[in-house]
């Protein structure tokens, strides 16, 4: 009967759906477990000594990928082995963790404190598998099952929608009145696996620990950050670069060990009274090497203007990025597809680098395509570092639309008229044309114009339109180079 309470928000079978009978066996208590599988949800039962692991699923009522992601991260505190089930669960194996925290209930009680701190009120399930801790977590029971031999039991009255298989399965499941993890583990395996397939079958086996388990860990990311405090305050930049340059070799070792790169640096100049400054290097390419990080930051610090001495400096990296490893092209650029898979030339991103740390990184980036008829949004401005930029994407489709010019005004200028003519350097000629561009219905920039390819009274190629609405105007929106 608590089994029964426990479920009684599921729905009855239908009337002509052919039942599955379903033995449940409640162990009374303060008894001995029995041979069979006694137990029901929600019994408190003693660590078995034969447990080869225990998870503790957790399970949100909404889904929230940023606070799924900071329950990870509280997770580490627990065990290294924890798992993200995006959208809305993660699991982690707490038996090697139950010693250091005095037992279940110890580390139950201080994770659920640590969900709350963090804004969340998970549902909280414990068993033996990771699937039967994230089903029970999803199904909203109290369960609590720490003895290998009870957990058939204990899983046999969750609800099958709690293993999210696909519609169509549970739908042919329920007109066999298969509406329970119970009846489906009853059926026949055979034409189980023949009727609802393998993968099915397997998260059955999984669930009741039939099977191994094998989830993907979720780690911290890795960052690096080092410090470094001075005896007497440094005030000017040679004896700052000097000081970092310690700290940049521990970087470089740190990425070499790793075989990854970084984009990004940030330095941080600690002052007097808790004033502190940023020094930003950003890179076209993930670096790992100390020179390099060297050179940037003595050419960033060379344009930034100190409020007050440097008390502290504080070295951070951005997110580690995979670093393809350098090495020689056997052709020279030019010969048997030789100069480098990118699609930029030798030294490019070199260039870009030293542009941008000279200019600022906005001034300098790609421009990628988009599948847009409008001219405002058929490109858009990303990263050197994009892989779209760098394989000459949209080079390639320019290449296809030659008839538009790549340079393109900010805001469209309006031309000057004599007798309803545009002029500009005299009177425009229009060569070809018109082509007629206009917004889509649900866009609230309603764009009605005929485009047309003109010369000016230099002889310089423009690209103009005319409204085609009151008061018909004139506007510049390109030029062909």
């Amino acid at each position: 009967m608590a089994v029964r309470a426990l479920h009684k928000d599921l729905p009855e079978p239908p009337s002509g759906a052919v039942p599955v009978q379903l033995s449940l066996a409640v162990a009374p208590a303060g008894s001995p477990p029995p041979a069979g599988p006694p137990a029901a949800p929600g019994v408190q039962a003693g660590r078995d000594p034969a447990l080869q692991e225990l998870w503790l699923g957790v399970h949100l009522p909404q889904s929230d990928p940023a606070l799924l992601r900071r329950l990870g991260v509280l997770a580490q505190r627990f065990t290294p082995r924890v798992s993200l089930e995006p959208p809305d669960g993660l699991v982690l194996e707490v038996l090697g963790s139950l010693a250091l925290f005095g037992g279940v209930a110890r580390l139950y009680r201080a994770f659920r404190a640590g969900c709350h701190a963090a804004g969340a009120a998970p549902v909280l399930a414990l068993a033996p598998t990771p699937l039967a801790a994230l089903v029970a977590g999803r199904s909203g029971v109290s369960f609590k099952v720490l003895e290998q031999q009870l957990l058939v039991s204990a899983v046999s009255p969750l609800p099958l929608t709690a293993l999210r298989w696909p519609p169509q399965v549970l739908q042919r499941l329920s007109r066999l009145g298969v509406y329970r993890i119970g009846q489906a583990l009853r059926l026949p395996r055979a034409g189980f696996a023949r009727r609802f397939g393998q993968d099915c079958l397997r998260m059955l086996d999984q669930l009741v620990a039939r099977d191994a388990d094998l989830r993907p860990r979720f780690t911290v990311p890795e960052r690096f950050r080092a410090k470094r405090q001075f005896v007497r305050e440094r005030e000017h930049h040679a004896e700052i670069l000097q000081a970092l340059q310690p700290l940049l070799r521990q970087l470089a070792e740190f990425l070499e060990a790793r075989q990854c790169g970084i984009t990004r640096i940030t330095c941080r100049l600690r002052h007097r009274n808790a004033v502190h400054t940023d020094c930003v290097v950003r890179l076209a390419q993930p670096e790992a090497a100390a020179a390099r990080f060297m050179e940037w930051f003595a050419e960033r610090l060379g344009k930034t203007a100190l409020p007050g001495p440097v008390r502290s400096l504080e070295l951070r990296s951005g997110e580690l990025l995979a670093r393809a490893p350098v090495h020689e092209s056997l052709w020279q650029p030019g010969e048997h597809g030789g100069g480098g898979e990118s699609g930029l030339l030798p030294g490019a991103l070199e260039l870009i680098e030293r542009l941008r740390m000279r200019l600022g990184a906005r001034a300098v980036h790609g421009l990628a395509c988009e599948d847009s008829h409008c001219p405002e949004g058929a490109s858009r401005p990303v990263s050197p570092l994009a892989a779209e930029f760098q394989r000459g994407a949209g080079a390639r489709h320019v290449t296809a639309q030659t008839a538009r010019p790549l340079w393109l005004l900010a805001q469209p200028q309006l031309l000057p008229e004599r007798e309803g003519w545009p002029q500009l350097a005299g009177p425009l000629r229009l060569r070809h044309g018109p082509e007629r561009i206009e917004s889509h219905w649900w866009q609230t920039q309603d764009i009605a114009r005929d485009y047309y390819h003109a010369t000016d009274g230099h002889g310089i190629a423009v690209w103009v339109f005319r409204e085609r609405r009151p008061p018909h105007r004139w506007f510049l929106h390109g030029l062909a180079g």
